[in-house]
Parts: C-alpha cells; sequence; structure tokens
C-alpha cells in the first residue's frame, strides 16, 4: 500500500480510538519516573495487574533508588516472586537502583541512551518511561498489544518489536507516539483481543484488513 494511504489510514485509527479512549493512561500504577522505570520492569512477562498488586509493599520499603540500591537479594526477591523471572528482576533493579543513583543524581535518566544502559531496560521499557515519566516522545513502545493491532490494520508487516516501531514512526506525527501507545493497548485489551477479536463491534473494522484473523 503507498505512503500516503498508510499514513491516512493511521490518522483514521487515532482519531478513531481516541473518541473511544479521551484520555487513556498507562495501567501500571506510578507515581513518578523511577516507580514508572520499576514497575516497567516489573512488567517483562508479567500482567500490570500482578505487578499493581506487588508494587505498594516495594515503595513502602524502598521508596527510592537509595533504598532499594541497599536491598537485600533474597529479601527484594521474596517481595516481587510472584511477577515472574524474580532472580534477575531483583538483581536488575539493584542495580538499576545503584547506577541511577551514582550516574544520575537518584532520578530515572531522561534520555533513550542512557535509560537502556541499565540492566533490564530495553527500548520498550525507556519509551514507557520517557512518555510517561516525562512526556518525552523518543519513540513508541511496542508491546504484544501494538504488535498485534498494528499487523491486524496493515500498518506493518513486521515482526520484530524495533521495526515494528520504525514501521509506526513513519506513520504517526512525533507527537502522538506515546498516546498511540496507550491507545493501542487499551483497544488490544477490551475489543481486538488476541484470540477472539469483537469485529462486530470494533469502530476500526471498515478500514481493517483483518490481517492474521480467521474469516
Amino acid at each position: 500500500m503507498p505512503r500516503d494511504e498508510l499514513r491516512e489510514r493511521a490518522a483514521f485509527v487515532l482519531e478513531r480510538l481516541s473518541r473511544r479512549y479521551p484520555e487513556p493512561e498507562t495501567l501500571l500504577a506510578a507515581e513518578g519516573a523511577w516507580q514508572l522505570l520499576v514497575a516497567t520492569v516489573l512488567a517483562a512477562q508479567c500482567t500490570d495487574a500482578r505487578v499493581n498488586m506487588v508494587t505498594p509493599e516495594l515503595f513502602r520499603r524502598w521508596p527510592g533508588p537509595a533504598e532499594l540500591m541497599g536491598a537485600g537479594q533474597a529479601e527484594l526477591e521474596a517481595v516481587i516472586r510472584s511477577t515472574g523471572f524474580f532472580r534477575n528482576k531483583a538483581r536488575n533493579l539493584r542495580e538499576t537502583a545503584r547506577l541511577v543513583m551514582e550516574r544520575h543524581n537518584g532520578a530515572a535518566p531522561r534520555t533513550m541512551e542512557e535509560l537502556t544502559a541499565l540492566p533490564g531496560v530495553a527500548r520498550k521499557t525507556a519509551n514507557i518511561v520517557l512518555w510517561g515519566g516525562y512526556g518525552i516522545n523518543a519513540g513508541l513502545a511496542v508491546d504484544t498489544h501494538v504488535k498485534r493491532i498494528a499487523f491486524r490494520l496493515g500498518l506493518t508487516a513486521a515482526a520484530a518489536p524495533e521495526k515494528v516501531e520504525r514501521d509506526l514512526l513513519e506513520l504517526f506525527e512525533r507527537k502522538h507516539w506515546g498516546m498511540v501507545n496507550h491507545l493501542l493497548v487499551w483497544f488490544g485489551r477490551e475489543v481486538c483481543a488476541a484470540r477472539a477479536p469483537r469485529c462486530g463491534e470494533c469502530e476500526l473494522a471498515a478500514r481493517c484488513p483483518r490481517n492474521g484473523v480467521a474469516r
């Protein structure tokens, strides 16, 4: 499909989903960039709902990076165990806290390069922290919902998250990148589910090629 037509479809998607979700927010409960960074690291291979059950106790014990860097490995593992991969996550969070204190004056970094230099932080996590914590559109976070829906809508044919992100960045204006992530995540949870998409209730159906959806 010509690039102009893809951009027009992307504009249609943005307009319709913005009507459905006028003020979409991240599903992770977090106050500030540091808490969002920790919560997003914990959310890898875990549901946001589960993370939200864990973080209140985590932040009660270790409110910021200064406290978390001094947490014992076993003690931190016990608190975050239910999020899965808890040993690696605990090691990464303790080291991240140390680096944030030593290199960034106790604040979560504000650039893609600095964030992705932290252990356990890839582009998706960095994009979420930059947008959600600082309002910075450095990229577009691609999770399973974004990847699935972008493919179904014909906005990308790529499978690798980095390539999906690159395709979407070309179709949406920079000022909308962070919002597009939130819109597609909410839409993926409520309408365009992985196994049983509710196409009959979808305001995008008229323009959706339904790639990968059984007819």
